[in-house]
């Protein structure tokens, strides 16, 4: 790594994106970014390293110094709550320049989220994106997320922490003020009816910004996925991308697939994975891709249990609509031979916008392989 960062002693160097993600550096490594600070660099990613709060110590100077320096990723680095201590106090000296910041599968815990938060209290900061993955924290340190209506954040990722139905609650306040959240990821939270009943009436009364939702892993329940569907019908909502449906929610196949269908100006992207559709539900989804309105760039169907005839029903309905979609993942479905020559006529129709066809499995001669189409 040192002698990667000798770049940057030459004035002509124009580096601006340096990512160094998993290559076993530590504290002695981070000492040597210092020199980087009067660097056209950007971009910095020193994810998955052993990097620990000393480091973090070592980047300090970097962070109190750079003027280009935008996006800085230290996921999965054994920080903790000290190393969030030293983070922020350079980063509230030099506020203006970072617009993202990544510190998931950290173990900040509540104190940690907590200082990262103050972060907001500046007026000069410009923090758009922040990834708090997997930080162990609970609902308690939700309850931080308030100071942060008033700020620039466009992105807020908290998966993959136990927050619940209370820390939802707590969410909620920022839901129903901030002018500028565009996107939200709560995958994995443990957020049961309750906690979908709080979320869906704080955005019924903010309805007008958030474009992307993820609450991917979370059980809603029955009541939970009709508040989601209620909030869909509202015509203010401007969600492009819903991601919601858990391990229990086989129901919200049909309400998400019929409220789309109502409204198919609605999302960009559909994320119907893991869940038996059935022949309903393939009937439902062609129709919706039949729908000249329909403006899905996006459609995801991981193991979703769709057959070789069932494939016939969704190829035949973009073919009389191809114009649209961008990316199909049909990957982990028994579609066979067959399905796989139903998706090539696609292909081949000079109208189709196909960019992106994921992991199609298909037998041949009685064994499984695996075709990526790009």
């Amino acid at each position: 790594m040192k002698i990667i960062l000798t770049l940057f002693e030459n004035v002509q160097c124009r580096l601006e994106k340096l990512k160094l993600n998993c290559i076993s550096i530590t504290d002695e490594g981070c000492a040597a970014l210092a020199s980087m600070f009067n660097s056209n660099l950007r971009e910095l990613d020193l994810s998955r390293n052993q990097i620990g709060d000393s480091g973090v110590t070592e980047i300090s100077s970097l962070l109190r110094n750079s003027q280009t320096l935008q996006i800085l990723s230290l996921k999965n680095n054994c920080i903790t709550e000290g190393g969030c201590h030293v983070l922020a106090a350079a980063l509230n000296s030099n506020p203006s320049n970072l617009t993202e910041l990544d510190l998931s599968e950290n173990k900040l815990g509540n104190p940690g989220m907590k200082i990262i938060l103050t972060l907001f209290e500046n007026v000069q900061c410009r923090l758009e994106k922040l990834k708090l993955n997997c930080i162990s924290i609970t609902d308690e340190g939700c309850a931080a997320l308030a100071s942060v209506f008033n700020s620039n954040l466009r992105e807020l990722d908290l998966s993959r922490n136990q927050i619940g139905d209370s820390g939802v609650t707590e969410i909620s306040s920022l839901l129903r003020n901030s002018q500028t959240l565009q996107i939200l990821r709560l995958s994995d939270c443990s957020i049961s009816e309750e906690g979908y009943k709080a979320l869906s009436s704080a955005l019924r009364s903010n309805p007008s910004h958030l474009i992307e939702l993820d609450l991917t892993g979370n059980d809603p329940g029955p009541s939970g996925v009709k508040q989601l569907s209620d909030l869909l019908q509202d015509p203010n909502c401007q969600l492009k991308t819903l991601r919601f449906l858990g391990p229990a929610a086989d129901e919200g196949c049909q309400y998400v697939t019929g409220i789309v269908g109502k409204n198919p100006l609605l999302l960009r992207e559909l994320d119907l994975s893991e869940h038996e559709l059935g022949h309903t539900g393939v009937n439902q989804i062609s129709a919706l891709l039949q729908d000249k309105h329909c403006t899905l760039n996006t459609l995801i169907l991981c193991r979703c249990s769709i057959t070789e005839k069932q494939c016939l029903i969704l190829t035949s309905a973009l073919k009389s609509n191809p114009s649209h979609l961008r990316e199909l993942d049909l990957s982990g479905n028994q579609i066979k031979n067959t399905g796989v020559n139903h998706l090539c006529d696609v292909l081949k129709d000079s109208c189709c916008k196909l960019e992106r066809l994921r992991s199609v499995t298909f037998t041949d001669k009685n064994q499984n392989d695996e075709n990526h189409f790009v």
